[in-house]
């Protein structure tokens, strides 16, 4: 299936690592031109590179940008450096597992920043020139558990549900263009992240790390997959919204989920 993402542009934000490098390198897969994100400088160099090696891709297509998306004025500077893009895919984010009562305000505060107000930031900065030129795609990478908050992730779940809510309101304004705006409902992710957590799960219990990721997915009764989803698994999504067939999909809460979920959207 032809995508049409030949000579687009796009911009991944957290790109170094897990679902967000997936997206990246499947978007350069279809054609399209990538700038990468990250946090730290030189990891942002060496992802460029790693992708830029890979077969078909021309080292031109594929650049990047660092900079602390908690920070205003650092996503100000990197709108500014970045220019117009026709693509824009939120997945930078924050995760983590804690006791609500012992999550503190700032705590609260850089999960909001990150997983929250980075969408909204690059979203104000680039969503006008989308519409100006009547085509573009605003993809969030969300998760399910916006719609089914842990009790042990409950900051994290909330920043989720509002992605979800961002998402809905900005599709809005979009109404009668070539631009659309849509959430990916991931479900439990085999990410770098969730990788070192169970990682070091396994070493706590000095456990073999197989059989520890075996029981933590197993403890999700309504998989229905059965296992970790691969990152991959959710850029082909991520992807297919960013493209042109996906032009009837607009405001949209798309499941990659596993079938985790069990209630209908």
């Amino acid at each position: 299936m032809e995508l049409g993402l030949d000579g687009r542009r796009a911009f991944v934000s957290g790109s170094t690592q897990g679902i967000g490098r997936a997206v990246a390198q499947a978007l350069l897969d279809e054609g399209a031109s990538v700038v990468v994100h990250g946090r730290d400088a030189a990891r942002v160099e060496r992802t460029v590179a790693e992708l830029a090696g890979r077969p078909g891709v021309s080292p031109e297509r594929v650049s990047g940008l660092a900079a602390d998306v908690s920070d205003p004025g650092a996503v100000a500077r990197l709108c500014r450096d970045l220019g117009e893009v026709d693509v824009l895919v939120n997945s930078v984010g924050r995760f983590g597992v804690g006791p609500f009562d012992s999550t503190s305000d700032e705590e609260w505060r850089d999960y909001l920043d990150v997983n929250l107000m980075s969408g909204v930031r690059l979203s104000r900065a680039l969503l006008p020139g989308m519409l100006e030129r009547g085509w573009g795609r605003v993809v969030f990478v969300s998760s399910e558990s916006g719609v089914d908050v842990p009790a042990e992730m409950t900051a994290y779940g909330v920043t989720k549900a509002a992605q979800l809510a961002l998402a809905n309101g900005l599709a809005k304004q979009t109404r009668g263009t070539g631009v659309t705006v849509n959430t990916v409902l991931g479900g439990p992710t085999w990410s770098d992240g969730v990788a070192g957590a169970v990682t070091a799960l396994a070493a706590a219990q000095q456990a073999d790390v197989d059989e520890v990721r075996a029981a933590v997915i197993g403890q999700r009764a309504t998989s229905l997959l059965g296992r970790f989803i691969e990152p991959s698994e959710i850029a082909d999504l991520v992807v297919y919204l960013c493209s042109v067939r996906a032009a009837a999909t607009n405001g949209a809460a798309v499941r990659a989920d596993g079938g985790v979920l069990t209630t209908l959207l």
